[in-house]
C-alpha cells in the first residue's frame, strides 16, 4: 500500500516549482496553504502577462511534469480599475505515468512510496502538485489569450466552454464552437459577460442586440 506525499515534501515542491516559474520574464508565483482536508496542501498560484503564458505552458509541460488542465475560468470585470477581463487557468501535476511496454508486454510502474518527497524526488516532479494561473487581459471587445489546446487535451473543451460563456477568445484554438448555449446563439452573444441586459419578452427580441448597447423607445424603463 502506498503512503501519503507529506505536508513538508509537497510545500518543498511547490517552493521549487514556483522558482522556476517566477523565473520566466512576465511570471510571478507564490506558494498558498490550504487547510482543508485532513492535513495542508500547498499549491503553487502565478500571474502571467499574455505575452508570457504559452512559454510558461510549454515550460510546465516539457519540463516541469504538469500534465493536467482540470479547468478553465473566464471573468468579465466591467468595473476593475485593474483588469477587464481574467482567465484563471486551474492545472494540476498528477504523477500519473503510463507504464513502459517490452515486447508487447506491460510493466507495472512501482514506486518506493518510502521515498516520495526526498530531495531527489521532489527534484524530478514526482510530488503531485495544484497550480492556478491568472491572466488578466486589457480592456477591449474582442478579449483572447494564446491556446494551449495542444499542449494539454484538458484544455480543449475548456477554451471552448469558457468563449461559449464568457466570450474570451483562444488563439490558435481549432474547432471553436458553442458546447453549452445552442448553436443557433447569435454570434456575439456570451451570457456572462457583465454588460447584457435582456429584455422580458420573446427569444428573438431578447437576442437582436446581443451584446445590449442598443435600446428601443418601447424598451424604456423595462431593463434591468
Amino acid at each position: 500500500m502506498g503512503k501519503k506525499v507529506t505536508a513538508a515534501a509537497q510545500q518543498k515542491a511547490a517552493e521549487s516549482l514556483a522558482e522556476v516559474m517566477s523565473s520566466i520574464d512576465g511570471v510571478n508565483a507564490t506558494v498558498d496553504t490550504r487547510t482543508s482536508g485532513t492535513q495542508d496542501r500547498h499549491t503553487v498560484s502565478a500571474t502571467s502577462t499574455p505575452e508570457s503564458w504559452r512559454a510558461l505552458a510549454e515550460n510546465l509541460a516539457a519540463e516541469q511534469g504538469v500534465d493536467y488542465c482540470s479547468m478553465i475560468t473566464g471573468i468579465h470585470w466591467p468595473d476593475a480599475a485593474d483588469k477587464t477581463w481574467e482567465v484563471v487557468y486551474h492545472l494540476m501535476r498528477t504523477c500519473v505515468r503510463d507504464p513502459a511496454s517490452i515486447q508487447g508486454v506491460i510493466q507495472p510502474n512501482i514506486t518506493d512510496a518510502n521515498n516520495v518527497g526526498r530531495t531527489y524526488y521532489w527534484n524530478h516532479q514526482d510530488v503531485p502538485l495544484e497550480i492556478q494561473i491568472s491572466i488578466a487581459l486589457p480592456d477591449t471587445r474582442e478579449p483572447a489569450v494564446d491556446s494551449v489546446q495542444d499542449i494539454w487535451v484538458g484544455a480543449d473543451w475548456n477554451e471552448k466552454e469558457t468563449w461559449d460563456l464568457v466570450g474570451i477568445d483562444f488563439n490558435g484554438h481549432e474547432g471553436m464552437r458553442r458546447v453549452l448555449n445552442p448553436h443557433e446563439t447569435p454570434v456575439g452573444y456570451h451570457p456572462l459577460q457583465k454588460q447584457h441586459k435582456l429584455r422580458y419578452h420573446g427569444f428573438e427580441e431578447m437576442y437582436d442586440d446581443v451584446q445590449g448597447y442598443l435600446r428601443k423607445p418601447a424598451d424604456a424603463g423595462k431593463l434591468k
